[in-house]
């Protein structure tokens, strides 16, 4: 009686079913499981951790179909979403070049230059000091204070980015940095570049300019995880740089810059009686390796040999100290740590207690007068 009973045929999803989410950082797209109803797709995203306030679907859902074992039609849904347009403003380089006038305040210039060291911004970093809106408000205060500086008058301004001024999407906490940056790589370097062109612009008003830039972990091209190319060129860093090199060349600004060598990543230069050499400092493993990696350079005839002061960035808080003796035999070297700007370090201060307050480096330096060792953070 049983010869000719089959067994139900099996019924599967289509081949290439796969449930689940994808996300680059900036566009995903999601696959629901089957269902007998179609789904609110907000909903589906926000139980998944994309909250419908930032993110929007886009385009048609595809479906697949497939008969359950017990005759009722499943549907699975397909479809592609993103992060919503920011909702502060975020000029673009030539948006804000259109609108920049190039007006010079006169203030009587002594022989007296002033290096401003923005560092560690980090920007698209989300974490417990905010996102990338506190950030700029954090950006812009200390701006203003620098201004009061420049407003003494100096007949140079040198703004060096001193590394990591995105967050980036590759670091060693990759996986951390899709769930926690706040904005995407492209609009990473798009406010950065902005930030910077800000900071230039505010300078130009008081005296020349040169704007540098130099190798950094974060800003660092890489691929699976390792860095390739030539530091000294393929850094988002110094990309941004020659974007601003280009934007303040056509309007006629006048700003000049600096970058490492190709094979490099920080450079050397010189004002008046100082040799002032700029580094991340991701060379070293602790902020005490800075200075041996400096020791070791020197020894090796490397460019930051020449150095009178060292200024790196990295580790997050400010230090300075004294080493050694100058070339000349007419004061001290120093080494001097800049202290960040970014949305915190949970990670660390979690790991060790500890955890700093945010600023901007400034140092004044006498073009007749070895540096004694005064910094101010703002």
């Amino acid at each position: 009686m049983l010869e000719n009973l089959e067994p139900t045929q099996k019924i599967t999803p289509p081949k290439d079913f796969r449930p689940g989410v994808q996300y680059d950082g900036n566009e995903g797209t999601a696959t629901t499981e089957g269902m007998a109803e179609q789904p609110n797709f907000d909903e589906f995203l926000l139980e998944r951790g994309y909250h419908p306030d930032e993110y929007e679907i886009i385009g048609i859902p595809r479906t697949s179909q497939w008969q359950r074992y017990d005759g009722e039609w499943l549907t699975s849904y397909r479809f592609s979403f993103r992060k919503k347009a920011l909702s502060v403003d975020l000029p673009t380089l030539m948006a804000a070049a259109r609108k920049s006038k190039n007006s010079v305040t006169k203030t009587k210039h002594r022989e007296k230059a002033l290096i401003v060291c923005p560092a560690d911004f980090q920007v698209g970093k989300g974490a417990s000091r905010g996102g990338h809106e506190e950030l700029i408000a954090r950006v812009f205060e200390s701006f203003d204070k620098i201004e009061l500086q420049m407003k003494q008058g100096y007949e140079r301004i040198y703004i060096l980015d001193m590394g990591d001024i995105i967050e980036s999407f590759d670091s060693k906490a990759k996986f951390e940095q899709v769930q926690s940056n706040t904005l995407s790589p492209m609009q990473q370097t798009d406010l950065a570049a902005s930030l910077m062109f800000e900071l230039i612009k505010l300078a130009a008003k008081y005296a020349p300019v040169t704007y540098g830039s130099i190798a950094s972990n974060h800003c660092q091209n890489r691929f699976m995880g390792q860095a390739i190319g030539k530091p000294g060129l393929d850094d988002h860093g110094i990309v941004i740089l020659q974007q601003l090199r280009r934007l303040t060349t056509e309007i006629g600004m006048n700003v000049d810059y600096l970058i490492p060598q190709p094979d490099d990543e920080g450079f050397a230069f010189q004002y008046g009686v100082n040799t002032i050499g700029a580094v991340h400092g991701h060379q070293a493993a602790r902020p005490a390796g800075v200075k041996k990696w400096w020791s070791d350079a020197t020894f090796g005839n490397q460019w930051a040999s020449a150095c009178d002061v060292l200024i790196s960035a990295h580790f997050h808080h400010l230090a300075i100290e004294e080493l050694g003796q100058r070339h000349d035999g007419n004061g001290s070297k120093f080494w001097v740590q800049c202290p960040t700007s970014d949305n915190g370090s949970d990670w660390y201060r979690r790991k060790s207690g500890m955890d700093s307050t945010t600023g901007i480096l400034t140092i004044e330096l006498n073009k007749q007068s070895p540096f004694s060792g005064t910094v101010t953070k703002l």
